[in-house]
């Protein structure tokens, strides 16, 4: 029987590289305004080709479009990180782009960067730079001389988030210099300016069209400063003196400038006023102008000041290149003068959150948003340009369907929930709106299914798979981790559990909401950012809160004991906690920070823990899941650079799967029973790759005798190593599949 066995074995015989191709599954777009996409962090247009442009999503990489937008190319997916806070075309030569990672507009998920990329050739190549300098931190702006392409300066900023920091994620530069600094060799090496400017977050950096003597700089630390203002140098950024005369000097915050392309003595700022330690607070101070170069400066009296209590996330200012009076300023809506800052009229944005400007070789106006990327020749009208531009940021929360593998269910950053209804396109179905966030489909009945947007009671029910969707969640108070993670009861129909600073529980489907436990933060300002439920006995609960500690139930939610403290992690919503789908005591954490332990496992329900982190590098992973199948089981690590696999139970890791970009990311599903893994990123949509040779129990990396009887001593003692076909059964059945999949090895 054996050498029966052993000739089978060689005929299957493969060879297992690390990684199957990963499969992009959008969205791209979705199909809300008009056809959204992620967002854009900045924008820069050829000055001579009225259809090549380039944009940078916030966690999206760099794209580049040669046909005006009718489609687009991604650029970056290689290189180290997707988040991106600046481009900048040099004057002299527009085959010389350089790009600032790290996105400089302070939100929780406006992450920390790497350094510098450069490209000679247009975007074809790249070269990663400063990353020695510039770690931890963001990039809000790069200039380039007009007479020399080697001749640049970047404006530094801390990673976002409240509480401060939070999109460094421990980082260990994240506390390193900002300000100004200067590179005179193409980006190699680099000089922290300070003599007159201080070393505090620039927000913003302007440079003379013709003369690169002349510079100006936005110093606009968010919380506020008294160093804050407007600075110029007039000796290429050796020495900086603070400007006034007609300039506020308090209550100053985030930092904008522009200045005349055409008109270089037309120069244009505004302020944000400081945020406090929550984010609110931040309304638009004002703007002002200056027709000297900045000497003297004048309030812009119709300028739109107020607006959204968020103004730290706003700051971009842009002139037409070729009219000094007309002037763009982007927040909720586009706003526009044509007289010089005297009075300016109201638009509709083509999305709501306006970073970017840029105007086109044709004269037409380029919108990056939170909804991606857009053109006007009219402002008000709007062409859409994201066809294929696959810069989607999800949020932890995303569902597959329980009996259709083609259906998906997650929510995105400022694009509500989506709903993916099959695999023929990469247009995903917008379903509700606000901030997508955490998203169920019912095990029971899957014509049932959850979103959410932010806030505390913003849960939305369907009854018919999602082709309408209600308000549900009465009852429903208390604080919030922006978007609350909730879960369904995986063997009672109708029960959910909900998490503010306390657990809440419904047994009508999530029409209603009763307290079930008391708070479990210890804290008078912080919430639940994650909750998972245990699919062998939804008795046992687990949460974690955004001040750092991890809880465990065995009552299903009523009462918590501490098992962890001082956890750092993402403040939002987050996937961080996994129970075992076989054992009611095993649970995973992963925890999103740097210099930590980044994956663990408990098999006394949290009590104690041990690290799988082996020789993972040192990363952030936001989320991890297990396949229980072979000998040693296979774990799966979500981190901010793609996805990171172990097939000896945590001891070696190694990057999974081609094709994938270093995206964080934020979700990751293991689906034993479809063969399969699923994730969500944050900047490039979701993806899924075939989980290879499920036959290759020895994880050796072919399929051959040695993996059946590995498989046989499974079976023979009932492991659910040998749980074969994923139903937390083993029986025949298993023995059956395996048999199968063995005689196919890995074709």
């Amino acid at each position: 029987m054996r050498s029966t066995l052993a000739g089978l074995a060689l005929s299957t015989v493969c060879s297992v590289a690390f990684g199957q191709p990963w499969a992009e599954l959008g969205p791209s777009p979705l199909t809300a305004y008009g056809g959204a996409v992620g967002r854009i962090s900045a924008v820069a247009a050829s000055p001579s080709d009225p259809n090549r442009y380039f944009a940078t999503g916030a966690d999206g990489g760099v794209w580049r479009t040669i046909n005006g937008g009718a489609s687009w190319e991604g650029l970056t997916d290689h290189l180290a990180t997707s988040s991106i806070g600046a481009i900048a075309l040099a004057p002299s030569d527009q085959s010389r782009v350089y790009v600032g990672t790290g996105e400089a507009n302070f939100a929780n998920h406006s992450r920390y960067g790497l350094g510098i990329y450069r490209s000679d050739d247009g975007g074809d190549t790249w070269s990663h730079l400063a990353s020695d300098v510039l770690s931890g931190r963001c990039i809000s702006r790069i200039v380039v001389s007009s007479v020399n392409p080697d001749v640049l300066f970047v404006g530094v900023t801390a990673a976002g988030g409240f509480p401060a920091l939070a999109g460094a994620k421990g980082h260990p530069d994240a506390t390193g210099p900002l300000g100004v600094f200067r590179s005179i060799d193409g980006g190699m090496s680099w000089e922290h300016l300070t003599s007159g400017i201080p070393a505090l977050d620039t927000t913003e950096l302007a440079i003379h069209p013709s003369n690169p003597s002349v510079l100006f700089a936005g110093i606009g630390h968010i919380f506020g400063h008294p160093d804050n203002g407007i600075y110029r140098s007039i000796d290429g950024g050796n020495t900086w003196s603070k400007l006034g005369n007609g300039l506020p000097t308090s209550n100053l915050g985030r930092a904008g400038l522009a200045i005349s392309r055409s008109d270089p003595m037309r120069v244009y700022c505004m302020f944000a006023r400081p945020a406090d330690a929550t984010g609110g607070g931040s309304t638009v101070l004002g703007g002002w102008r200056s027709n000297d170069g900045g000497d003297t400066w004048a309030s812009m009296t119709g300028f739109p000041v107020g607006g959204p209590t968020y103004g730290w996330y706003f700051a971009r200012l842009h002139v037409n290149p070729t009219n000094p009076n007309e002037l763009y300023f982007g927040s909720l809506g586009v706003h526009r003068s044509i007289n010089g800052g005297s009075s300016f009229t109201t638009f509709t944005a083509p999305h709501p959150d306006v970073h970017a400007f840029d105007t086109d070789a044709a004269g037409r106006l380029l919108v990056g948003d939170d909804g991606g990327m857009h053109r006007t020749t009219f402002i008000g009208s709007y062409e859409v340009l994201n066809t294929g531009l696959g810069t989607c940021q999800f949020y932890a929360g995303l569902s597959t369907h329980p009996t259709n593998p083609a259906i998906y269910l997650g929510g995105l950053q400022d694009n509500g929930c989506v709903l993916k209804p099959s695999d023929s396109s990469l247009t995903w179905t917008h379903v509700t709106s606000g901030d997508g966030g955490w998203t169920q489909i019912s095990p029971h009945n899957p014509s049932v299914m959850f979103t959410e947007s932010q806030g505390t009671g913003s849960l939305y029910r369907s009854t018919n798979g999602g082709a309408s969707f209600s308000g549900v969640g009465s009852g429903l108070t208390g604080r919030n981790c922006f978007l609350p993670p909730f879960v369904l009861d995986p063997s009672t129909p109708n029960r959910m559990l909900y998490a503010t600073e306390r657990v809440w529980v419904s047994t009508n489907n999530g029409t209603t909401f009763v307290p079930l436990s008391t708070d479990v933060t210890a804290s008078t300002t912080a919430a639940i950012r994650a909750m998972a439920i245990s699919p062998v006995n939804s008795g046992v609960v687990y949460v974690a809160t955004n001040n750092g500690r991890v809880l465990a139930s065995s009552d299903g939610g009523a009462n918590f004991a501490l098992r962890l403290t001082e956890i750092p992690g993402w403040p939002r919503v987050t996937r961080e906690i996994v129970p075992d789908r076989y054992d009611e005591q095993t649970v995973y954490l992963a925890v999103a920070s740097f210099g930590t332990d980044q994956v663990r496992r408990s098999t006394d329900a949290g009590a104690t823990w041990e690290i799988l982190d082996g020789d993972l590098p040192d990363v952030p992973v936001n989320v991890v899941d297990v396949d229980r199948r072979g000998d040693a089981g296979t774990l799966y690590a979500g981190a901010d650079d793609g996805v990171y696999r172990s097939i000896d139970d945590g001891q070696s890791w190694h990057r999974f799967g081609t094709g994938l970009p270093r995206a964080p990311v934020i979700d990751l599903r293991v689906e034993p029973v479809r063969n399969r893994l699923v994730i969500a990123t944050q900047g490039r949509g979701a993806w899924s790759v075939a989980i290879e040779c499920p036959a290759d129990y020895s994880a050796d990396g072919q399929v051959d005798v040695l993996d059946f009887l590995s498989f046989l001593d499974h079976f023979g003692t009932g492991r659910v190593n040998a749980d074969f076909n994923a139903d937390t059964i083993v029986d025949i059945l298993d023995f059956l599949d395996f048999l199968d999949a063995f005689g196919t090895g890995c074709s």
